[in-house]
């Protein structure tokens, strides 16, 4: 029924203007964004991996978005302080996160008050890659495998030790995962980080390690360490190392990188985002950079990497709860 009025055609042609509006104001959005600089939030210091990973990847959006990027380092306490100010940050695109592994899904799992909801407050944009760690033993050690690690370690009860780089960090719970897996009953020492844990050793002092690939790969090409193992659920290009799955099949422990932004971004601006930073990490410059840091490239949809982190999560709080780790 058409109530011809004046009144009434004046609102029937506003209301038909604001439903075009609401049609077109996404893409309109998307379009124009940004048109200021963006905040880039790295819940890690300065030089650290994901700051080195989060700088390369933000010049090149930067560049795409002909606005800058700046990133913002937070760093301490297992990542809190970076994570909840993305967290708390407006949800306008203006803010976003590049967030590694332990501090999404990790850092909720064991901090009494992490002062950050993963699950109502963040949500995935991008994965930027993979990041899989490595075993390594002392050179002279005449441990040459996983498998002999656990017979090792099964010959020599409460003899051998694992040197955790971090007290509850992805490395410690990896290798608490392997030492699950093989019922080896090594003794774990957690290190403040990682080049301790790497130093102890070098030295002689611990039977094994687990760290990023690049930080052990320099010491195994020197003939100073052996790797024996990688966390991937295959074995990595370009390293002729056996995956610890392999052995223990279905094992996997992997670090990982997203751009991950305050909940309520708008849509528009996340496919953005998305479609972006697919399009750099699949050029061989970045491809081949990220590569020689031991990450490896994966271009997901918005979905895919919603659905990666959700994953990733349940994997941790499995593990966790297997280890009876209690949130501190």
């Amino acid at each position: 029924m058409h109530i011809k009025t004046r009144r009434g055609f004046a609102l029937t042609a506003l209301t038909w203007m604001a439903l075009a509006a609401t049609a077109t104001t996404p893409t309109a959005f998307a379009q124009s964004w940004p048109t200021k600089p963006v905040r880039m939030i790295v819940p890690a210091g300065a030089g650290a991996a994901p700051d080195v990973i989060a700088r390369i990847v933000g010049e090149k959006l930067a560049a795409a978005w002909g606005q800058g990027v700046v990133v913002d380092n937070k760093p301490g306490a297992g990542g809190i302080p970076g994570m909840s100010a993305l967290a708390k940050a407006a949800p306008d695109g203006y803010t976003i996160g590049f967030v590694p592994a332990a501090m999404g899904t990790i850092t909720p799992l064991v901090f009494k008050n992490p002062q950050f909801n993963p699950d109502t407050e963040l949500s995935s944009a991008a994965t930027v890659g993979i990041s899989p760690l490595m075993l390594a033993v002392p050179a002279s050690s005449a441990i040459h495998s996983v498998a002999d690690l656990a017979r090792t370690a099964k010959a020599n009860p409460g003899k051998l030790n694992f040197a955790a780089p971090q007290l509850n960090s992805l490395p410690h719970l990896a290798g608490e995962m392997v030492n699950k897996a093989g019922a080896m009953g090594l003794f774990t020492v957690p290190f403040r980080a990682p080049p301790e844990a790497v130093t102890a050793v070098l030295s002689g002092d611990a039977t094994l390690t687990i760290d990023g690939v690049p930080g052990l790969l320099q010491h195994v090409k020197s003939g100073r360490l052996r790797a024996i193992g990688v966390t991937s659920a295959k074995r990595l290009p370009g390293i002729d190392v056996p995956a610890v799955a392999e052995t223990y099949p279905g094992y996997e422990a992997i670090g990982w990188f997203q751009i991950i932004v305050p909940a309520g971004t708008p849509q528009a601006v996340i496919d953005r985002i998305n479609a972006d930073v697919n399009r750099i990490t699949a050029t061989p410059e970045v491809s081949t950079r990220l590569n020689e840091m031991g990450v490896y490239p994966r271009q997901d949809s918005v979905a895919a990497a919603r659905s990666f982190f959700d994953e990733q999560q349940k994997a941790m709080k499995r593990l966790v709860a297997d280890l009876g780790i209690q949130a501190q």
